[in-house]
């Protein structure tokens, strides 16, 4: 069996430097703010940009342009003989679809994975593809093993703000200053394709707190009750790190057996729809492909 590349692009919250090292390739996502061009991680630091929202920049995202996709692969599959690319979900980007239309005049050497997962769920989707690959898969058979287990995780977020969904139109100017106004704390989940409402605190750690009782209601509920070999929790966070680092000291009290949890800066892209001082947790059934 020949090498096969695993791509998946800046959504999976892996920098180009983590990249190198996984052993894994990331398009950078592009984007705009004010009329100027930024990728992600190439031009611009998390820093940077939300530096830039704050001061209402006009953000508009995108996807990586067909050209930019095909000159990754072709130069991959100089050396390499497949490539499993795997990018954020379809339900929340075109990039999927556009990458399936561009894989299908690669004559099978290009398998574009749908698994419907985003942020640190998404870097657990590439380095599984390294494992089935360093195993004897090829790109096909991984991303069939990758999609039929693609929704066994959930990501729960609870935003510091709501006016960066105003200023999406996502919800209305009179919901932002309603909730504003009551210092809501709004607790969004993504289980599968769709960003959706969970639930509204009324304080921080009251939206802690219910993160944290879904994760185990997963685990106990949707996993089974597996025992601790067989799941990853894993975290992340818009801008304000030492938020997340607090928020980790409670999930490392509340699941002890979870060891050393990873926790990556949430993509741009979506960072410019929750706004900073964002933390997720996020729980991920584990894949035993032996």
């Amino acid at each position: 069996m020949g090498r096969v590349a695993i791509v998946t692009d800046s959504n999976s919250g892996i920098t180009q430097r983590a990249a190198e090292e996984l052993g894994v390739f990331v398009l950078p996502m592009p984007f705009r703010i004010d009329n100027k061009d930024y990728y992600e991680d190439i031009n611009i630091t998390q820093e940077e940009f939300y530096t830039l929202i704050e001061a209402g920049g006009e953000v508009t995202t995108s996807q990586p342009s067909p050209a930019e996709v095909q000159a990754l692969w072709d130069r991959l599959l100089e050396d390499h003989d497949q490539i499993v690319h795997i990018p954020m979900s379809s339900g929340l980007s075109g990039s999927c679809q556009s990458a399936g239309m561009l894989a299908e005049s690669y004559d099978g050497k290009v398998e574009v994975v749908d698994n419907q997962r985003i942020s640190v769920t998404l870097r657990r989707s590439c380095i599984d593809a390294l494992e089935l690959a360093a195993g004897g898969m090829n790109a096909a058979q991984i991303k069939a093993e990758l999609e039929r287990t693609g929704l066994d995780t959930s990501i729960y977020i609870m935003l510091d703000t709501l006016s960066y969904l105003k200023r999406g139109g996502r919800i209305t100017p009179a919901a932002a200053a309603i909730g504003s106004l009551l210092k809501i704390k709004p607790v969004l989940q993504i289980q599968g394709e769709k960003l959706d409402a969970f639930a509204k605190a009324r304080t921080s750690a009251q939206g802690k707190k219910m993160m944290i009782q879904a994760i185990r209601n997963d685990i106990e509920r949707r996993f089974g009750g597996l025992d601790v070999h067989d799941v990853d929790i894993d975290m992340a966070y818009t801008r304000h790190e030492d938020m997340l680092l607090e928020f980790r000291e409670e999930v490392a009290e509340a699941f002890p057996w979870a060891g050393e949890i990873h926790y990556d800066p949430l993509s741009l892209s979506v960072g410019c729809h929750i706004g900073p001082g964002a933390i997720a947790v996020t729980v991920t059934k584990r894949n035993h492909f032996s």
